[in-house]
């Protein structure tokens, strides 16, 4: 019954959200743009199925994600089975950690419905020349070691500014050499990695690590995952481009030498 209360208290606290936008919306097709709706019926239901499903999610992290992550980065940090002779903090004994958040974060991001639809839109615009499978690939792999190096930040307590320009860096170094062409798709492809699927997961996965660990905040060290998870796609995208057109150019040498 507490459960059943809960998800009203978030169905009327997300209606309020959510109700600003849908008058906005309404607001400018009706009054604006002067148009009359088809199927008022049909857009109410729709509106109301969002507001439920945002509810759901809310209510579901609030009870479900964020608790089993804090229980799991917690049952991975005391099977680590640090040395006395080690500080509790050093960063290299929680590969347990790491692992872990590698393959959650690489599983959510290959679930992601955003970054599936992109893909397949990317392979539909090239010809096929850039396989939408590969790019997903490549971009859940961006994600997960974004995440990855994420957690080694806030377990060696490094500065997350240095992380995020060293990452910067690293991209504009890739995009004086990358083809023109897939530079702006990979500076989007981080944005639609990281939406419904993969943002809860990892900010569970930083909020546990920040509460966990000893000598660590949850708001100063637990946050800063979402945007290592934004930046490292660039760059696996960026390699993946880079290394295709040079296997490419080296078959289309050989294929000059064999015909002289």
């Amino acid at each position: 019954m507490d459960l059943i209360f809960e998800l009203v208290r978030t169905f009327v606290s997300t209606a309020g959200s959510v109700l600003p936008v849908i008058l906005f919306m309404l607001f400018f097709y009706l009054v604006s743009l002067k148009q009359k709706l088809v199927h008022p019926v049909r857009v109410t239901f729709g509106f109301v199925i969002v507001v439920v499903g945002l509810s759901l999610l809310l209510l579901g992290l609030d009870k479900a994600l964020f608790p089993v992550g804090r229980l799991m980065v917690s049952q991975l940090t005391a099977e680590v089975g640090i040395p006395e002779a080690q500080s509790p903090q050093h960063w290299s004994s929680y590969y347990l950690v790491y692992a872990f958040a590698f393959c959650i974060t690489l599983g959510a991001c290959l679930a992601e419905p955003a970054l599936r639809a992109i893909s397949l839109k990317v392979n539909e615009m090239s010809g096929g020349a850039i396989r939408a499978g590969g790019l997903r690939i490549v971009a859940a792999l961006g994600v997960a070691l974004g995440v990855t190096l994420g957690c080694i930040r806030i377990i060696a307590g490094i500065p997350l500014h240095w992380c995020i320009i060293t990452v910067f860096a690293l991209i504009l170094l890739q995009t004086l050499f990358a083809p023109r062409a897939i530079i702006p798709l990979a500076y989007d492809t981080g944005g639609v990695s990281t939406t419904a699927v993969t943002v809860p997961v990892v900010t569970a996965l930083g909020l546990a690590l920040g509460e966990q660990l000893p000598g660590r905040n949850a708001l100063a060290d637990g946050f800063g995952l979402i945007a290592l998870a934004c930046l490292l796609p660039a760059v696996t995208v960026l390699a993946y481009a880079q290394l295709s057109w040079l296997v490419e150019k080296r078959l289309a040498r050989n294929a000059i030498g064999k015909e002289e």
